[in-house]
């Protein structure tokens, strides 16, 4: 199974009147990907809160929208992300508890109609994440975070990233057009085209298959990532620029890359070799963010969903001046 890349919606919330908008985007979301009335109406339901509740907590924030694309049909991810000086959790996963002094319907109730609930709060502010699948669809979810934005909203994003999945195998790749706007998006689709016709072919080949792809655009950084849990190893290969970690509860170690521009000129790349990795989280970013962040410095962060991680990592260190993407996976045996 492949997936390829899309942005993350953004909806601000700061008003009463975005809570509506974001109930009915969320809404026709669901619907136009599959969910039925029943399933769509929980999409709803679940928008609906999670705008409230930045309102009464934070007074402002945004909801992160993303379509999970899926063996049978799709789920819907939404975010709530918020930059507020903490709140009670406890107290707010209770039913009918509401800051603001109305009757809201609790996070509680929220994490029991979704598949996927999780949060984490600090003096930095809170994401919520909730991710709904149709009643249908009993697959697991995949331990899998993207946080995607193109400079400005541009509808042309230069970063690419896309996932293939073969059982106990993925591959991953993070590609970054040069600049940002259409020719950037130009060049770094090429590179994915190519990239998803043999995604687990041996990477040096791979990546000249690509070179070969992006030669006459304005080429781009490249980071490619290969994971087989069977063998408890991963390969990576990059060019320029992407950058990518494996991180462990108690430590943490970046993955080389190799100078040059894909597409336009590099010495022969060599990929490197990492063992002992199941378990652990691989990161991927773009340059769009920041490289100074340890997420030691979020204490328990390591052990929250992938898609928790990705957001918190966007919020906090986007540098606000290129395209950024921020792909967090869960080296584990669950993506078959």
């Amino acid at each position: 199974m492949n997936i390829g890349g899309s942005m993350t919606q953004v909806l601000v919330v700061e008003d009463t009147s975005q809570v509506g908008h974001a109930r009915r985007t969320a809404q026709k979301l669901a619907e136009n990907h599959g969910f039925d009335s029943t399933d769509a109406g929980r999409v709803a339901l679940v928008a609906t809160e999670l705008a409230s509740n930045i309102l009464k907590h934070a007074a402002h924030g945004e909801l992160n929208l993303r379509v999970l694309p899926r063996a049978q049909g799709a789920g819907i991810e939404i975010l709530a992300i918020d930059r507020a000086q903490g709140f009670d959790l406890q107290a707010c996963m209770a039913d009918g508890f509401s800051t603001g002094g109305t009757q809201g319907i609790g996070l509680g109730a929220v994490s029991r109609q979704t598949e996927v609930f999780d949060v984490y709060a600090d003096s930095r502010g809170a994401v919520l994440l909730t991710r709904l699948y149709s009643r249908s669809d009993k697959a697991p979810d995949r331990r899998i975070g993207i946080s995607q934005h193109s400079l400005h909203n541009d509808p042309a994003c230069g970063d690419v990233w896309h996932l293939a999945f073969d059982g106990p195998r993925l591959s991953a790749l993070v590609i970054d057009g040069l600049g940002h706007g259409e020719e950037a998006e130009r060049a770094a689709r090429a590179g994915e085209k190519a990239f998803a016709l043999s995604p687990f072919a041996s990477p040096v080949p791979l990546l000249e298959d690509i070179h070969q792809a992006m030669t006459g655009t304005r080429g781009g950084a490249l980071a490619i990532a290969q994971f087989d849990h069977d063998n408890n190893a991963l390969k990576f290969v990059g060019i320029g620029n992407i950058g990518a970690c494996l991180i462990a509860p108690d430590k943490s170690r970046g993955l080389a890359s190799h100078p040059g521009i894909v597409g336009g000129q590099y010495r022969k790349a060599q990929p490197f070799d990492y063992a002992q990795v199941n378990g652990q989280l691989l990161i991927m970013y773009s340059d769009g963010l920041q490289s100074r962040w340890n997420l030691q410095d979020y204490p328990g962060l390591v052990h929250r969903h992938p898609a928790v991680i990705a957001a918190i990592l966007h919020r906090d260190f986007c540098r606000g001046r290129d395209d950024v993407t921020v792909l967090v996976i869960a080296l584990e045996a669950a993506h078959g």
